[in-house]
């Protein structure tokens, strides 16, 4: 199976608001990622994870059916997304799309973004679906299919983030550069749909909240 795209699901709080969820040809739950799978119609092809927050009867009737679950131990130096993601890629996958949630655990949510956005994912495109927001990894070209007004935010992750140019955007950049935990890509708005951003180099956070 290769150049194929995931459909990912985390564990924690059950997203909401997530409207429809795109194809995929993968779908690979991380832990309690498999409960909200069967509350969303979905039959994952793989769980994985250390298994300490699902519900033991949602994995018994997967495993009976001849699903894939894959245990780690739970003191782990890796998270389940982490692992979930190397499955996918493992599998085949050169995109993914990441089903999870804002809520609960502020810091589980911004390391979902943080460790998606790392350079060991580099070969897979990724964006999220985060409860009823979307959230994109961006090292070269995206355009967004956003209604005008929509708005947008721009974050460097792991470094500076040079040659930025936007169009279809409020406040356009050209050959711009974002640094990590400046305000400047903040809150932005689209003007025009699709409205496009390309990076020369560095990793951009786009979020369309």
């Amino acid at each position: 199976m290769t150049g194929y795209h995931a459909l990912l699901l985390t564990g924690g709080p059950p997203p909401s608001g997530t409207g429809p969820l795109p194809t995929s040809d993968i779908v690979v739950a991380a832990d309690r990622g498999a409960d909200h799978a069967s509350l969303l119609g979905l039959v994952p092809d793989l769980v994985v994870g250390d298994m300490d927050s699902g519900d033991p009867s949602v994995l018994a009737s997967l495993e009976a059916s001849g699903i894939r679950v894959e245990r780690h131990p739970a003191d782990k130096n890796e998270t389940d997304l982490e692992l979930a993601l190397t499955a996918a890629a493992e599998m085949g996958a050169t995109s993914v799309t990441v089903v999870a949630t804002a809520a609960g655990r502020p810091d589980h949510a911004l390391a979902n973004l943080l460790t998606a956005a790392s350079d060991r994912w580099k070969d897979l495109r990724i964006d999220f679906i985060l409860d009823s927001s979307r959230a994109w990894v961006l090292r070269d070209q995206l355009n967004l299919y956003l209604p005008a007004g929509s708005i947008v935010s721009l974050m460097a992750v792991g470094g500076p983030v040079a040659g930025i140019t936007t169009s279809g955007l409020y406040w356009p950049l050209l050959d711009g550069l974002l640094e990590p935990g400046a305000g400047r890509g903040l809150s932005n708005e689209v003007s025009a749909s699709p409205a496009a951003i390309t990076v020369s180099t560095g990793t951009l956070l786009v979020i369309a909240p």
